[in-house]
């Protein structure tokens, strides 16, 4: 498989014991070898979606000195500006920051734990200049997390566990929600040798829920066999992808798959994209268990939800 497939989720929620079997195992295979599927009949309305990005492409016309008063940095709640992240600093690779600028809301249920609660649970913050993103963002956050409670439910099935397997990890989980504004090459001008929309790189928790747009500098993905590939596009679909985290919970059968946005093309200088990532973690206070052989590939330690995240997003912040 050098290419990532595409997967229609209905038989899970509404087939039989087989149908579920039959899905199970195709998530299997697609996460071994490349990492990615991209899934349809997920229940997910798209004008709740449409709607999203219409609000946050009024939050982003806003002039920067409105923005700025909302300003964050990588794993806090509101707009990161361009210029502040680039995700190939996590695999080692010095590059230019990623041309992009974010809006990111989140998991701010507090735990009472002091040192939790201020890295994963922190107020989201809400533009009064565009008041329906609170409530939009805020049942987009609940489909999202029910959508990857059942991902995890697919998957713990797809490793011939029980379909709760993963449920106990992920009663207060983390959670962070991206809106993720590509310019347009037009607005730009010329990208620096090296420089993405977003940088090669991996994500780092259990699963990513994925709602792009198509677009000429679009997503690639990492194949061994063919090198970078682009992701195959489908109407009202999902990207979805497995992260570090889940992958050394899977004894590294699973793949954390490198994956990379193309910069905007010369061919379509006016390309404005606006893409939906939903990143889902778990506890923070979680211990993993890495599953050993024969489900596992390889032994590997147990850790810590909370320090292995955070020795990966601490990589990808520039400053």
């Amino acid at each position: 498989m050098d290419t990532v497939p595409t997967l229609d989720l209905t038989p899970w929620f509404h087939g039989d014991p087989d149908d579920r079997k039959e899905v199970a195992a195709r998530v299997d295979a697609a996460l071994t070898e490349i990492g990615f599927l991209v899934v349809t009949g997920h229940g997910v309305p798209s004008d709740l979606r449409e709607r999203i990005r219409e609000a946050a492409k009024r939050f982003f016309a806003q002039p920067e000195e409105v923005k700025r008063a909302y300003a964050a940095t990588v794993g806090e709640r509101g707009w990161l500006p361009p210029g502040v992240e680039a995700n190939a600093y996590a695999e080692g690779t010095e590059t230019p920051p990623d041309l992009k600028e974010t809006f990111a809301a989140g998991a701010d249920r507090p735990i009472g734990h002091e040192l939790y609660d201020a890295e994963w649970f922190l107020p989201n913050v809400w533009p009064s200049e565009v008041p329906e993103l609170e409530g939009l963002l805020t049942e987009y956050m609940t489909r999202m997390r029910s959508l990857s409670d059942e991902l995890l439910a697919l998957c713990a099935t797809a490793l011939g566990l029980d379909a709760g397997y993963f449920a106990p990890y992920t009663e207060h989980p983390s959670y962070t929600l991206n809106i993720n504004r590509y310019p347009p090459l037009s607005q730009l001008g010329t990208p620096e040798p090296g420089q993405f929309r977003i940088g090669p790189h991996t994500d780092f928790g259990t699963v990513t829920v994925l709602d792009r747009q198509p677009g000429v500098g679009g997503l690639q993905v990492y194949s061994e066999e063919a090198g970078w590939v682009d992701a195959p596009y489908t109407e009202d679909s999902f990207t979805i992808n497995t992260g570090d985290l889940l992958a050394v919970w899977s004894g590294n059968r699973w793949k954390s798959n490198r994956h990379r946005v193309l910069p905007p093309d010369p061919s379509a200088p006016d390309e404005e994209l606006v893409s939906l990532i939903f990143f889902y973690e778990c506890n923070p206070d979680a211990w993993v268990e890495p599953l050993r052989p024969p489900i596992g590939r390889t032994a590997l330690d147990p850790v810590r939800a909370h320090d292995f995240l955070m020795e990966r997003l601490d990589a990808i912040t520039v400053g």
